[in-house]
């Protein structure tokens, strides 16, 4: 069941989005207000970044930046014209991650996703009900 996933974590990471591991608390939770297996945003300081959750592949959040997200978006275009298929437009596409990102109301921390917010390697990954 993991294969689709798998499959687009590959295309993902050759495209310039990073695989971002959801092995603390709070980074599994935001993973899971995510729909899984669908390219979504959250806006940050820096402009939005394009998210794709992935709890069955790897257990991650796979995030990119504007470059990435086209890099994918010519990458599926020449998938889809080699197979004789209609691109998707870039105009359907991002009304649906805006949709999405509207239906979303759980707060979006980024600390959460910093280097230094992950615990020490002696201490528990997931603490259910719990403080570290």
């Amino acid at each position: 069941p993991a294969e689709p996933y798998l499959n687009k974590g590959i295309l993902l990471s050759q495209a310039g989005f990073i695989a971002r591991p959801a092995d603390t608390t709070a980074r599994y939770a935001m993973m899971n207000t995510l729909p899984p297996g669908q390219l979504t945003f959250r806006p940050s300081t820096s402009g939005p970044v394009y998210l794709y959750a992935d709890p069955i592949g790897c257990g991650c959040v796979y995030m990119g930046s504007e470059a990435a997200y086209q890099n994918l978006r010519e990458t599926n275009n020449a998938r889809a014209q080699n197979k004789k298929k209609q691109p998707v437009s870039a105009l359907d596409e991002l009304h649906s991650m805006e949709a999405e990102n509207r239906r979303d109301t759980a707060w979006w921390d980024w600390s959460a996703w910093s280097a230094n917010a992950d615990p020490g390697c002696n201490q528990p990954r997931h603490v259910i009900g719990a403080e570290w």
